[in-house]
């Protein structure tokens, strides 16, 4: 992976998100924000208790994805998804993604608000640019 994308990949931004149907296996694409935190890349989004996301599911099912830059630089990066349910591991991550979006309901949000942690599969894969 160059610089460029090396260093657009660690700036908080607007991302597609793509995962594959854990029922139908194709490709499925979201708009979502990426955050990074002391070098950690994760996604969360707003609380919702009433259902997990099929995100949230596709990612439990295969956790390969491919995050889609879009910004400052085009490129197609293959990684890693892991869910974090794990209360105590949520709440640097939550806390981080609530102090970005100016919110105060962070419990609200380390119950029930979805997270992955994104990792290289392989320092040595390349991002595809676009």
């Amino acid at each position: 992976m160059d610089e460029n994308t090396r260093t657009a990949l660690h700036h908080s931004q607007l991302i597609d998100l793509t995962t594959t149907g854990r029922r139908t296996g194709r490709p499925r694409r979201i708009e979502i924000f990426l955050h990074e935190q002391d070098g950690r890349l994760f996604i969360t989004g707003m609380p919702r208790a009433d259902r997990t996301r099929d995100w949230i599911h596709n990612i439990t099912a295969d956790p390969d994805v491919v995050v889609h830059l879009k910004q400052s630089v085009a490129a197609d990066i293959p990684m890693t998804a892991r869910v974090v349910t794990d209360p105590d591991e949520r709440r640097p991550y939550i806390e981080a993604a609530a102090r970005r979006w100016g919110r105060t309901d962070v419990e609200e949000m380390v119950r029930h608000s979805p997270l992955i942690v994104l990792t290289m599969p392989d320092a040595g894969e390349q991002a595809t640019a676009q």
